[in-house]
């Protein structure tokens, strides 16, 4: 038991010391900025103090003994929980609000749900602005990923350590070696953070605006520097604001696909692109979701059939769709508004419920699995005609899907709904929201979406078990329950 504290301690001190020399580049921004010492300070001491810490916990807690699942799974959830606890320390004293909600934002942020508890957003400092987008950056490849590129001091047990954060760990390597998969899974990213970048200057963004925006674009995390998230750069008068958007929805896409089908692309693997079934229902799903939206969109609105009319309105629901399904959770239109029909409203939670693909940033269930689900209900529908002795596996790109994948999948779906139904009442029982709105707050922090039909003003408001229930909503849904469930299993800690 001791040796599993030691080990935990050792490698969570190397963890807290890299979270708190990130906190080196909101300060330097603060510096350059010429913000007041006392934000400065802020980030300061906050890193030195914690960089003090983890200093002492790796050093006195030296261990040999190599990391298994269990060990993995205690230190995927302890290090987002103590991640947050670092970064929601600036929050707490710089944005002055509840430390509950300090928290909540830093946990949000990690986990790339991008629920906010600020309103005036782009009256704050740049430089906490700034570490709001790095964390949703750092998150959306995982804390332990980046934790991993890094040191590269874990040995044989570093799988484990990897598929603790099991929505990044892939069924197929692209290469068998561990280190150099994140290495090329880190490089993907980060070529793709910079292309935005670029694409967003050229559109007239400033540097800061295209940087942390393309943070929280590819991170599928949706925090934006202003209150009306991407609308703010048609409101403000930006010439290119269509493109803008446009931009946004592409790489938001990006954001939502399996890393691998990029370094499939890279080494000219085009037939297993055009044929990953993955990748086909998650543009499918986009089309016909977009097309029924905009159809009730359309009819319900009153809207002329002239092409700027059509144009402008594809584009609105376009833009939601792609970023409620890959959980970025951007907007250019309020969910909750009436432009919105209620069959709209209905399909909004569906996208939540699915969420990005295997391997991608974003959150939900994700594609991968909805197609295995719905591969299992096609069988038994085709099975009820079949000898009772006869076989029929279910064959995805051309890989038969263990049963106990299966039973792990339909496992985690259940869990999920569950999850999602106990937030739902706790929010309606400490709150007088509606039905639909207590559950979308739940399916808003399960999935990492962001919005839901509850605004940021009456989200403030929450009783903080509702905001407890959120934050851990939110942790258990990015991990994907298991390592969170870990936490509270005692036989876990003794293995």
């Amino acid at each position: 038991m001791f040796k599993k504290q030691n080990q935990i301690l050792h490698y969570i001190g190397a963890l807290i010391f890299i979270i708190s020399a990130i906190l080196i580049l909101p300060l330097l921004i603060s510096i350059l900025n010429n913000e007041s010492f006392e934000i400065s300070v802020i980030y300061l001491i906050t890193t030195l103090i914690f960089s003090v810490i983890g200093i002492l916990l790796y050093r006195l807690n030296k261990v040999k003994r190599e990391i298994n699942i269990a060990t993995g799974m205690l230190l995927c959830s302890l290090g987002w929980i103590i991640g947050s606890f670092i970064v929601s320390i600036p929050f707490y004293l710089i944005f002055k609000i509840p430390y509950i909600d300090a928290y909540f934002e830093a946990m949000s942020g990690f986990t790339t749900t991008g629920i906010t508890m600020l309103t005036g957003i782009s009256n704050y400092p740049a430089s906490i602005l700034f570490l709001r987008a790095v964390i949703q950056w750092l998150g959306g490849l995982g804390i332990l990923t980046f934790f991993l590129l890094v040191t590269f001091r874990l040995g044989s047990g570093v799988w484990h350590l990897f598929t603790a954060e099991s929505h990044k760990a892939l069924n197929s390597r692209p290469v068998p070696n561990i280190f150099k998969t994140i290495k090329i899974l880190w490089s993907i990213y980060i070529v793709l953070t910079i292309l935005l970048v670029i694409i967003l200057l050229i559109l007239g963004l400033s540097f800061y605006d295209a940087l942390t925006h393309a943070f929280t674009t590819l991170s599928t995390g949706g925090y934006s520097n202003y209150d009306t998230s991407i609308d703010y750069f048609r409101t403000a008068g930006y010439g290119n604001y269509i493109l803008i958007e446009y931009a946004f929805i592409v790489f938001m896409f990006f954001g939502g696909v399996n890393f691998l089908i990029f370094y499939k692309i890279k080494n000219l693997e085009f037939n297993d692109v055009l044929n990953d079934r993955e990748l086909k229902l998650y543009f499918k799903i986009i089309v016909f979701t977009t097309f029924l939206i905009l159809l009730s969109v359309i009819f319900t609105n009153s809207i002329s059939f002239d092409f700027k009319m059509i144009e402008e309105n594809f584009r609105k629901v376009l833009f939601q769709v792609v970023a409620i399904l890959t959980t970025t959770g951007y907007g250019t239109k309020d969910i909750a508004a009436p432009y919105f029909t209620a069959f709209a409203r209905q399909l909004f939670l569906f996208l939540m419920l699915v969420g990005g693909s295997v391997g991608s940033t974003g959150g939900g269930i994700k594609v991968y699995r909805a197609l295995v689900l719905k591969e299992l209900f096609t069988r038994e529908i085709k099975t009820l005609g079949y000898p009772r002795k006869a076989v029929k596996p279910i064959v995805i790109n051309n890989s038969i899907i263990e049963k106990s994948e299966i039973y792990r999948i339909a496992g985690i779906f259940f869990a999920w709904l569950v999850f999602i139904l106990i937030g739902g009442l706790i929010t309606a029982l400490f709150s007088n929201h509606t039905a639909l709105e207590s559950i979308s707050g739940m399916f808003s922090a399960v999935n990492n979406i962001g919005p839901s039909y509850i605004s940021v003003s009456e989200m403030t408001e929450l009783n903080p078990i509702i905001k407890i229930t959120y934050i851990i909503g939110m942790l258990a849904g990015r991990l994907e329950l298991i390592p969170v469930i870990a936490l509270f299993n005692k036989d876990i800690w003794n293995k």
